[in-house]
Order: structure tokens, then sequence, then C-alpha cells
């Protein structure tokens, strides 16, 4: 039983603040130590239950944060931020599951820890054939294109909420901490928190063979809203590229995974606008 894991970390045991998953930041190492650990947690849950097989896929900012000398040692890493896919790097029709470990809410979403949508700095919303989405909508629909369902779910209450609403309400959720507002929340210790994880993980296994993929019927059409009227200009360089207003654009294609590519493109394009791209 093959088992993937795309681990963000706004959805970690104990993050609360933007100085906990910054990269320039001391509190940082902390941090990643708990994400690594939260990992770590689910892996072991996921073998108690006869995973055989486990890929991680570092999916937070640079994409280098798990580290890799204290990750569990079933398990492959995937780390690096160069990603057709981004946070579903790596995911293909030979898995049988994946998890969402340390996820939160889409950007928006009231009393959500650190919410957002992919670019904190450029997205103001996504929607994915008219539903506005978060990334737990968005990494889902890559999965159920290869055949493979989502199974767990950690972190805050609100993005095991999201999921439960727009995935499915089968989704094994590990509410890990409580959001109270965008940077504060309650939140377990680490040894309460990764029992949590470990039992939430034995217990998604155990439910795969009743659960189904999260499939997005074709054409699929992604509109996102920037933040700026810069990042959606730049983007309609693209012919394929529809300009919807002066701060949205959309893309259109056959089949989920190539517009979610395109999709992609055009957020990591938008993102060097605002400012200049030769700032």
């Amino acid at each position: 039983m093959r088992i993937f894991i795309s681990v963000d970390m706004e959805g970690i045991t104990g993050v609360a603040a933007q100085s906990h998953v910054d990269f320039n930041h001391p509190e940082f190492q902390r941090f990643r130590r708990l994400m690594t650990q939260d990992v770590n947690a689910a892996i072991e849950g996921a073998l108690e239950a006869g995973a055989c097989e486990i890929v991680v896929n570092d999916s937070h900012a640079t994409m280098y944060n798990v580290l890799i000398e204290e990750l569990h040692p079933a398990a492959r890493l995937i780390s690096g931020s160069n990603k057709h896919l981004c946070q579903m790097e790596g995911i293909d029709s030979r898995f049988d599951g994946v998890f969402f470990v340390g996820y939160h809410a889409r950007e928006g979403a009231e009393g959500a820890t650190i919410n957002h949508t992919l670019m904190s700095r450029s997205v103001t919303e996504i929607r994915c054939n008219g539903k506005v989405v978060g990334e737990s909508a968005l990494n889902a629909g890559i999965a159920g294109a290869f055949g493979v369902p989502v199974a767990l779910v950690t972190g805050d209450d609100k993005v095991v909420a999201e999921v439960a609403a727009t995935v499915s309400p089968d989704v094994v959720g590990a509410t890990v901490k409580r959001g109270i507002d965008r940077w504060t929340v309650e939140a377990l210790p680490p040894g309460p928190s990764h029992a949590l994880i470990r039992q939430a993980a034995a217990e998604a296994v155990s439910r795969l063979g009743r659960l189904t993929p999260y499939r997005v019927p074709g054409p699929v059409r992604f509109e996102v809203t920037f933040k700026t009227t810069a990042e959606a200009a730049i983007c309609t360089l693209f012919p394929t590229v529809e300009s919807v207003d002066s701060k949205t654009i959309a893309v259109t294609a056959a089949d989920y995974v190539s517009a979610f590519r395109q999709l992609w493109g055009c957020l990591l394009l938008g993102r060097t606008a605002d400012g200049g791209v030769f700032k």
C-alpha cells in the first residue's frame, strides 16, 4: 500500500505566527522540526495500518523545510521548489491514498490560521469551474485526476471543516489546534498532537477501500483574482490566458492537470510583476 504525503506548514502543531513559517526568522528552526515530527507521526500511523511505501512532498514556501536527517526512514522525500504540480509533485496512479499534513484553510476563511491560497502576497481568490477553492480542494483535484483519494488532513479546525465540505466528509481529520484569528490559535502540545495524528493516519489507511477520489470533470476552468492589476496583466502575455477583469484572469483546459499546470504557471509569473519584473 502506497501513501503520498503533501506537507505544508501553517497547519503544523503549534504554528500561530508568520515568524514560525518564515525561513529567515530564528523561530523557523523550531517549527521545521515540529513539521518533521508531524510528518513522522502520520508515517508511523500509516505503517501501523499496513502501508509499505511512503513518499513525502515538502510543500511549504521554498519546499525544502523537512529535516531529512530526522525523517522516518520508511519514507522518501521530494524537496525543492521547481515543481510542475507544486504541492502534489510526485503523485501518480500507483498511490492508494493521499495525506494532507499541516494544511490550512483558504484565503479569507474566518478565524483560520494563516489562511491563504497558494501565494498569500498575490492571490485573493481562486475558483475552479465557478467554485471557490483552497489548496486542499486544488490538490485533491490533482490526486483525483490520477484516481487517488484524499484520506487524511491535519491542521486547525477550519481546514478540517473545509476539506469535509469541499472534498469529502469521509476524509479523516486530525484537529491539532483551534483557529481563533489568523494569527491566534489554541493548540495541542506536541505529545498529544502527534498521538492524534498517528491515530488518525492509521484510521485513514483503514478506510482507503471505502474512499472515492475527488474528480473534477472537464473542461476545467480556473479563475484567479490577484491582489494587483499588474499581476493579472502580465499573465495575458500568454494567448491561452483570458482577461476577466483588471485583477482576474482565467485558464481553461480539457483535463484537470493541464488546467492546473496553466494556473500554476500564471501564479509564478504573476508574482514577479508587482513592483516590476526587473526590480
